[in-house]
């Protein structure tokens, strides 16, 4: 009994590593490609030394290779935002010679004619990860599979005593070890407003059979309105992505219409696996007190939507082919 009662309350503490794409650390604390940039920095500087020894001064070659030798020290181990330096200058190139204009097109942006003259640079196409929704919710991704989207809550791990924590830490340790596909957890703060909740307590509090009733119920609202002026208010979201991948390959002797058939089967048998996997997430989640709903068509597209603009309502309303859009002028 007593040793029971020990492991119940003895505190528990899991060590989780920051990032656990990490590299590998190979010698002297660096990764592999940490020793290939010295290794070249220290070649070049050797190869210029030992060729320029005979013909240049030396004072001359040191100040020529001092800022070499240091700039390569720096690329290898210096980091920015948590990336290395080498990526991080490799990622801003890039970006200064991409376009920074998008276009939503699938074919390549034609230039203008000659007698048309043009200053800067022409858009480029929007290349999105994702292709299309389909009506049971699964994304069908540029890279092909498909991904599924799971909405789940939280709940209060550092109030619950040291045996709920371990009972909690051991079911979502079992759910983690059942995946066999990547699972993505993404965590959200968004800004939530109070003052729907606000107008319908509002609305209904006339009905309350007591008056006293209807008075706190005003309070309340007034409470709430108030609390949203005054801060910024924040809920937390988690989303979960689970995906499935397309593995039968689709060999070059079939006819192309019997090649797109068997795509949009594999498809629909990857859309299958990663919704039954996103279900069993629902229900693992439960175990552990987490409401949890897998996203239909349309609050994964909303979810989209919001996170090409986070904070800011969609630029574009995603409507059916069918649907009549109008437009309404207020006088």
């Amino acid at each position: 009994m007593s040793s029971r009662r020990q492991h119940a309350e003895a505190p528990m503490s899991v060590k989780i590593p920051a990032d656990v794409d990490q590299p590998d650390k190979i010698l002297y604390g660096l990764t592999a490609r940490q020793i290939a940039i010295l290794g070249g920095t220290a070649a070049g500087c050797l190869w210029m030394l030992l060729t320029f020894r005979p013909l240049v001064p030396f004072p001359v070659l040191a100040a020529v290779l001092v800022p070499i030798a240091a700039a390569g020290i720096v690329l290898a181990v210096a980091r920015h935002d948590g990336m290395n330096l080498d990526r991080y200058t490799l990622a801003a190139l890039r970006h200064l010679r991409a376009s920074k204009q998008r276009v939503t097109t699938g074919e390549p942006v034609q230039a203008p004619p000659v007698w048309c003259r043009m200053r800067g640079r022409l858009p480029e196409p929007l290349r999105l990860p994702v292709r299309a929704v389909r009506q049971d919710g699964a994304l069908e991704l540029a890279g092909g599979g498909v991904a599924i989207i799971v909405r789940a809550g939280t709940l209060s791990f550092g109030l619950r005593t040291a045996g709920e924590q371990a009972g909690l830490v051991a079911v979502f340790g079992r759910w983690l070890n059942s995946l066999d596909a990547p699972v993505q957890i993404l965590v959200q703060a968004r800004p939530v407003d109070l003052t729907g909740l606000a107008d319908h307590i509002t609305r209904h509090a006339p009905a309350l059979p007591d008056p006293e009733l209807e008075q706190a119920a005003c309070a309340h609202a007034a409470f709430l309105t108030d609390l949203g002026i005054e801060h910024d208010l924040l809920i937390r979201q988690v989303l979960i992505v689970i995906t499935g991948h397309i593995h039968a390959s689709t060999p070059a002797s079939v006819l192309p219409w019997r090649r797109h058939e068997r795509r949009r089967v594999g498809r629909d048998s990857a859309a299958a696996v990663a919704l039954r996997r996103a279900t069993e997430a629902v229900q693992s989640l439960a175990a552990l007190a987490v409401p949890a709903e897998v996203l239909d068509a349309d609050n994964a597209t909303a979810v989209l939507a919001e996170s090409l603009s986070p904070g800011e309502p969609p630029l574009v309303d995603n409507l059916a082919p069918d649907d009549v859009i109008t437009h309404r002028e207020e006088g």
